[in-house]
């Protein structure tokens, strides 16, 4: 996959996994955590190639967050 269509997964994939775990635990903190243990354990597989990616993670996380908390309200 080229660089362009992992930025495009990393920008919507980790904000859909917040909001997924949050429906399923019913606690968004608890769905941060096992969206970033997911992201993590794909970083150290070596599935993130260019640093980008942890950024533009970093930001999708923050925004399913923000989703997850005014979706729970």
């Amino acid at each position: 996959m080229d660089v362009f269509g992992k930025m495009m997964l990393a920008l919507f994939i980790p904000a859909l996994l917040v909001l997924l775990f949050t429906r399923i635990t019913y606690n968004r903190y608890v769905a941060l955590l096992l969206a970033i243990a997911l992201i993590a354990a794909s970083v150290y597989a070596g599935y993130t190639s260019p640093p980008i990616i942890f950024v533009i993670d970093a930001f999708s996380l923050t925004v399913g967050f923000w989703l997850a908390s005014k979706m729970n309200k």
